[in-house]
């Protein structure tokens, strides 16, 4: 199953490589550098498509949890000044994204959407320190009775030139359900009540839609 962003691009890619290889056997004589050419067209083409894919994730909705709104690796736990939504100090949990995780965003709670922004800015590699507040992103608050307002920012990075984002101020949404796409990169930071018992740790690897990242 693929990701509804990744139909155009995949379809592009496809006549792309296969002129291309049309095109190599049609002019050139050399035999290994068809093979070549072929070759690599398909190890491109596979890691696009495997970019794209959308995995079915069941997620056990719970509304005194946060789950893990991206698949990557955790690379920050650490409490923070928020100045673009909260205006206070929250608890931050960042999710980097390898090009070879699933990049579609989940909601990381139910509830109804408060705020969702988006910001053009610069592509800095993800774990730049002034990537959350300079490089193209959105950011989104849900909120519900149980967790109160939880924010969640889509970050750009080096890679990622578009980011989407399907998130609707006063829109209801379910938990783990889509929320949006980086693609081609690469992090997301989401923002907690201080003291919210965390559940994961530094450097480990989460699913998005079904790793429990806290309980409040």
């Amino acid at each position: 199953m693929f990701h509804k962003e990744g139909y155009k691009i995949m379809a592009i890619a496809a006549i792309s490589l296969l002129v291309i290889n049309i095109g190599s056997y049609t002019l050139i004589n050399m035999y290994w550098i068809k093979f070549g050419i072929l070759l690599i067209s398909i190890v491109l083409f596979i890691l696009i498509v495997q970019f794209f894919r959308n995995p079915t994730r069941s997620t056990v909705l719970n509304d005194n949890n946060v789950v893990a709104p991206v698949d990557g690796k955790v690379v920050v736990i650490e409490e923070v000044y928020e100045k673009e939504y909260f205006k206070e100090k929250r608890l931050q949990i960042s999710i980097f994204m390898s090009p070879l995780n699933v990049h579609v965003t989940r909601h990381p709670i139910g509830g109804i959407v408060k705020y969702s922004k988006y910001h053009p800015g610069k592509f800095l590699v993800a774990w730049h320190p002034k990537s959350s507040e300079e490089n193209e992103r959105t950011t989104v608050v849900v909120e519900n009775d149980n967790c109160g307002k939880i924010l969640y920012r889509q970050i750009a990075g080096a890679m990622a030139k578009r980011i989407v984002n399907y998130a609707e101020e006063g829109k209801q949404v379910v938990q783990g359900s889509d929320s949006g796409f980086i693609k081609f990169g690469s992090r997301v930071d989401v923002f907690l009540p201080l003291n919210t018992p965390v559940k994961v740790s530094l450097n480990e690897k989460v699913k998005g839609g079904i790793t429990v990242i806290a309980e409040v």
